[in-house]
């Protein structure tokens, strides 16, 4: 396909609003159903089978409309890299709260009532997750509010940075079909490399972030690191060398958290995205003080 044609048709506002509506239809109808499953097993009128983690309570079905919402997150973060590139790593740090979230609504549904709360590992887990989510909010909003003020100030567009703009629609051109072979890659092989085992069914399903995330994470760092080499076409500014450095380590921190388990996972998330958050601040306060 040819490269402006995938820009036009994929990065385009039109595709994006109709992309938002057919998620959202999606996203409710997949949860209906599923909704609908897990009725019919607890009736007794299906088996779950195998699957039987999937169909725990209705607040498993939670699940399933987020896995939907990630698609469109992970569309988004491709938009938003010829429009900027801190919005492009803040729908890093979206998808990753939002993976988190999706998490939590999993880990719900098997929640064990118990005085030893802090005693039993997936209770404690889940602790640890709901005030990693409260912290990546507050990050996330931190980031977007500094962004904000940085933007009311770089309000410059010179011819360097109009090519800087068109290699950065080229390479989000180039991501698109990436990003689409490489889940469908994953899926196959993630459904090839089934074990039709009930425990081991649940661990796959826990970890199926694992399936697509992790690799797409790794594709996101060498974007970053062309992203970076790139801007030296606009400028090779120290501070904003710094920032795109320091947002490739916070990138490699996240691909970092899909290898790490329990209370680790969590806590490398943090360290990353209050890292990337920091990198921001910083930038900020370099560009007031030196212009």
């Amino acid at each position: 396909m040819n490269l402006n044609i995938a820009n036009y048709f994929f990065l385009n506002d039109s595709f994006k609003t109709n992309l938002e509506k057919i998620v959202v239809y999606v996203a409710i109808v997949s949860f209906l159903v599923h909704l609908i499953f897990i009725g019919l097993v607890d009736f007794g009128l299906i088996d779950s089978g195998i699957f039987k983690e999937l169909f725990i309570s209705p607040l498993s079905a939670i699940y399933t409309p987020f896995s939907i919402i990630l698609i469109y997150e992970v569309y988004l973060l491709v938009f938003y890299i010829p429009k900027s590139i801190t919005n492009y790593i803040g729908k890093q740090y979206e998808i990753i709260t939002l993976i988190l979230i999706r998490k939590l609504f999993y880990d719900l549904s098997k929640l064990e009532f118990s005085p030893n709360w802090f005693s039993i590992s997936g209770d404690l887990e889940f602790t640890i997750d709901i005030i990693a989510t409260l912290i990546l909010f507050a990050l996330i909003l931190g980031f977007y509010s500094i962004n904000k003020q940085l933007k009311t100030s770089e309000k410059e567009i010179n011819q360097k940075t109009k090519v800087y703009i068109n290699v950065k629609k080229i390479l989000a051109s180039i991501l698109v079909p990436i990003i689409a072979i490489i889940a469908i890659y994953s899926l196959i092989n993630w459904v090839n490399h089934l074990d039709l085992q009930p425990d081991e069914i649940s661990k796959r399903i826990k970890s199926v972030n694992n399936v697509f995330f992790d690799e797409f994470f790794t594709i996101l760092i060498i974007v970053d690191v062309l992203l970076l080499l790139f801007s030296f076409l606009q400028t090779d500014e120290f501070s904003r060398v710094i920032r795109n450095s320091g947002f490739i380590i916070s990138t490699i921190l996240i691909k970092l958290s899909f290898s790490a388990s329990g209370i680790l996972n969590a806590i490398l998330i943090v360290v990353a995205v209050c890292f990337g958050v920091l990198i921001l601040l910083i930038y900020k306060n370099y560009q007031k003080r030196l212009h």
